[in-house]
């Protein structure tokens, strides 16, 4: 293995160990950016290290579409797989624990214990199904301060997130300039392409055109698993490169043909059911649709020159691509970068990390992405 080769495999145990969630529930009512109310709401979260005492070291990471609040660490002991960040967060490495407090949390409108479609609506006792308020990045990021306000941090130290987790970053940068010092945006762009939207509109389909989504009214323990399977197997087509994918799977056929005249013939094939069908065991139909709809809108300039959208940014921003990565081509994260030096920005910088990972290479370590994480929030 090079010293810049991506690996892929999990540590032997976690640094930062066992960890626990946490709920906050926020009784005040929220509005949301597009209409609509909900009473209260609540986000989970977890965090690593201590806040120091004059509470400026906190990192909140934001995730990905799948992704959740457990970013490091595991919840049981033997647990087979540790949070999605765990190689990059723990004492020494690039979310040192011992220096930072890093703080993960669910999005609002998800599944993984914050407030969403399949929470409970006040007024009905029932979940909310598509009753609950067309979400944005907006929503999301306004969520996550009113969480730090609640921890008692008035300034963040960086925000950092890959693919949908970076344009929350970037909301932070302009939003609230005062309350962010530095931003990692890795893997993401100022909108979304067109190219991902068409994505993300065809995996949507697939969950709408399942019978048991019932226009989103299903029960907890019959919900739309065919559609939900094959949205996250074509998502999971677009975080791939096509290197990978011959380097991984190749022609390679599956060792037990399947009985189906139409069954997974090769390992690819084989691999993608797997993906589609362990998600559905973990993640809420209807918070996919809320979700994706709303990286599909996101548009920080919203079609003025994004420079002058990035004028109020005090925060120092490294933007992070990857050379192969296609859903997210890296001339949209350098673009990202220009406009920002354009707007006066000087302290920007935009590092590529040349590597066949595709996407999710933003969630695998490697030599250069780590140090580059380190540099970015020094």
């Amino acid at each position: 293995m090079t010293d810049n080769e991506i690996s892929t495999a999990e540590p032997e145990c976690s640094g930062v160990g066992l960890v626990q969630p946490k709920d906050l529930v926020f009784r005040a009512p929220f509005e949301f950016e597009l209409g609509g109310v909900i009473p209260s709401f609540t986000l989970r979260y977890e965090t690593y290290g201590t806040l120091n005492a004059d509470r400026s070291n906190a990192i909140l990471v934001c995730h990905a579409l799948s992704g959740d609040h457990h970013v490091a660490g595991r919840h049981e002991q033997g647990e087979r797989k540790a949070g999605w960040w765990d190689a990059f967060t723990g004492p020494g490495r690039a979310l040192d624990t011992e220096r930072y407090f890093v703080i993960g949390v669910n999005c609002l409108g998800g599944c993984r214990g914050s407030t969403g479609p399949g929470s409970e609506n006040p007024a009905t006792g029932a979940p909310y199904y598509l009753d609950f308020p067309q979400l944005t990045m907006r929503d999301m990021v306004r969520a996550q301060r009113e969480l730090a306000r609640a921890l008692g941090i008035t300034r963040l130290h960086a925000v950092i997130g890959g693919s949908m987790g970076g344009m929350q970053g970037l909301v932070w940068a302009v939003d609230y300039p005062d309350f962010v010092r530095n931003v990692v945006p890795l893997a993401c762009a100022a909108r979304q392409n067109p190219q991902a939207i068409a994505f993300n509109e065809v995996g949507r389909r697939a969950i709408m055109g399942d019978p048991r989504w019932r226009n989103g009214r299903y029960p907890a323990d019959d919900p739309p698993r065919n559609g939900l399977a094959v949205a996250r197997m074509l998502g999971h087509i677009t975080y791939l490169s096509p290197q990978r994918v011959e380097e991984k799977f190749g022609r390679t056929r599956t060792q037990v043909a399947s009985p189906e005249p139409f069954g997974a013939e090769f390992e690819v094939e084989s691999y993608l059911t797997h993906k589609g069908s362990t998600f559905v065991e973990r993640f809420d139909a209807n918070a996919y649709l809320y979700i994706t709809k709303a990286a599909d809108r996101f548009d920080l300039a919203g079609g003025a020159p994004l420079e002058s959208v990035f004028a109020p940014v005090k925060a120092r921003v490294t933007v992070i691509g990857f050379s192969s990565d296609w859903l997210y081509p890296p001339a949209e994260n350098h673009a990202v970068a220009d406009a920002l030096l354009r707007a006066g920005k000087q302290d920007t910088r935009y590092v590529e990390i040349e590597t066949n990972a595709g996407h999710d290479a933003f969630l695998l370590p490697s030599k250069e992405l780590v140090n580059t994480i380190r540099t970015a929030i020094a």
